[in-house]
């Protein structure tokens, strides 16, 4: 396929830059310890200093590969699939989870908000950033608020993002991986004083698991 055709149709979503894709135990948030299909999509420009997929933000090394195979993959390991990245709302999103959904997968995603939401999603976790906020409209449709925590003023961070979603939405403080001795004890005694939000932890790590 020339160059040309393949940038037409990841600009479509018809391909994305895929990374990698995997069968795993969900590590975070409100689906931690269910099995799930990770697909990690290629292209970030949020530019967290603490990223630990910092390999993902060049979409350009990632090889656009066809949502049709990205399907059937997906359909031989699982019934539902959490779509990460990078920032997979940096490309559109509907014709990936149109796809899912006509196959009776469940759609699950993890992004900043920064870019406009697109797609069919049954659980969104928006775990917002403070390089690049998330989009005003993303907010109202979160299911689950997760906030890394990497210094103290990112409990301030977490409030002022909190007081912007709706009120079913699940609020959980994450440590950040390589502050989490010092970030964990500060984030309990936290959400012991302000018990609407959950702490959440890597366990995929503590599993040692992709």
């Amino acid at each position: 396929m020339k160059q040309n055709d393949s940038k037409k149709l990841v600009d479509q979503g018809m391909m994305l830059p895929l990374m990698e894709a995997f069968y795993t135990i969900q590590g975070e948030g409100y689906h931690k310890g269910k099995a799930a299909y990770f697909v990690r999509i290629g292209g970030c420009d949020v530019g967290c200093h603490w990223c630990d997929v910092k390999e993902s933000w060049d979409a350009s090394i990632h090889p656009p590969t066809a949502i049709d195979r990205i399907v059937e993959e997906a359909k031989m390991y699982s019934d539902t699939i959490v779509v990460t990245g990078g920032e997979p709302l940096m490309w559109n999103m509907k014709p990936l989870t149109t796809a899912l959904k006509t196959v009776g997968i469940q759609t699950h995603i993890e992004t900043s908000g920064a870019y406009a939401l697109s797609g069919h999603w049954d659980w969104i976790c928006l775990s917002p950033k403070k390089t690049m906020l998330p989009k005003d409209e993303i907010y109202a449709v979160a299911d689950e608020l997760k906030v890394i925590i990497y210094n103290e003023h990112d409990f301030k961070f977490a409030e002022e993002q909190a007081a912007k979603v709706h009120e079913n939405c699940i609020l959980y403080l994450q440590p950040e991986w390589s502050k989490k001795d010092a970030m964990i004890p500060k984030i309990v005694a936290f959400v012991m004083k302000n018990p609407k939000w959950i702490v959440s932890l890597q366990t995929h790590k503590y599993l040692n698991i992709p």
